[in-house]
């Protein structure tokens, strides 16, 4: 099964060597993908509605029918990293083709990705800049990889 990150953004600075680390990571565990989409609207201070409808054209364009869409919004369904794992085993077990992550910008992702979504994740309550949650979800998928292989990384219950 694929495992895709779909992106608003590119990540640049400080967290670019640990994405790359933990996107390296994870893909030991699955056929991992990143693809990034262009951020924003058109213009020096687009309204955030436009900024919206402009990413989400770009993120639906990439998402392919028989993907399986998860929204990674802080309104979602908190996930632990055990059930993590769980849940993409099911989705192999199922025979699903593609598992995307898919990560809005700054302004969130708009409602018709939401409504594409088969699931709506949070990583945590707190709001996270696009850039972290992408490092996050890369160090879960890593994490999720170890406990299915019933790896030592993880600790945590």
């Amino acid at each position: 099964m694929k495992v895709r990150i779909l992106a608003v953004g590119t990540i640049r600075g400080p967290l670019a060597a640990a994405l790359s680390e933990y996107e390296g990571r994870a893909g030991r565990y699955w056929k991992l993908e990143v693809t990034e989409v262009a951020s924003g609207g058109a213009g020096r201070h687009p309204p955030p509605e436009r900024v919206l409808a402009d990413e989400a054209r770009r993120l639906l364009a990439r998402i392919g029918p028989d993907a399986e869409p998860w929204a990674l919004t802080r309104e979602g369904a908190v996930v632990g990293s055990r059930q993590l794992a769980r849940d993409l085993e099911a989705c192999a077990v199922r025979s699903v083709s593609e598992v995307v992550f898919v990560i809005g910008g700054a302004f969130g992702l708009d409602g018709s990705v939401l409504q594409r979504a088969t699931r709506r994740v949070s990583l945590s309550a707190l709001t996270l800049p696009h850039e972290m949650a992408r490092l996050v979800l890369a160090e879960q998928l890593y994490r999720a990889g170890t406990i299915l292989r019933n790896e030592p990384y993880h600790k945590g219950a």
